[in-house]
């Protein structure tokens, strides 16, 4: 049988996503963005952060392509360019709690 052929070029791009996402606020700006638009105003105040911070964060991560943004008036909304991104961080979410929660019973043993 013959095997297809894999551009090895995904696994780079894969890699530098992740590596995007490796930053706890960029996750949590994720999971803010994952129902809704905002605007950086909006992302300061739910995320407590300053504006410059969420400013450099919201930059990278729409220069690596997982937020896009629209216009409207002054206000620049941001959101996720592709669900499939909010997907991929929820089901890692689910892997760390089930690691956690196995960790846990074999520490109790329950």
């Amino acid at each position: 049988m013959k095997s297809i052929p894999i551009d090895r070029s995904i696994y780079e791009m894969q890699a530098d996503i992740c590596k995007t996402l490796t930053n706890p606020k960029r996750i949590e700006i994720l999971n803010t963005l994952r129902n809704e638009e905002k605007t950086v105003t909006e992302l300061v105040t739910a995320l407590g952060a300053s504006k410059a911070n969420v400013s450099q964060h919201l930059a990278v991560m729409r220069h690596k392509g997982i937020l896009t943004t629209r216009r409207e008036g002054v206000n620049i909304y941001y959101r996720v360019s592709n669900p499939k991104v909010i997907e991929a961080c929820s089901l890692m979410k689910e892997v760390l709690f089930e690691q956690h929660a196995a960790r846990k019973k074999a520490v109790t043993g329950a």
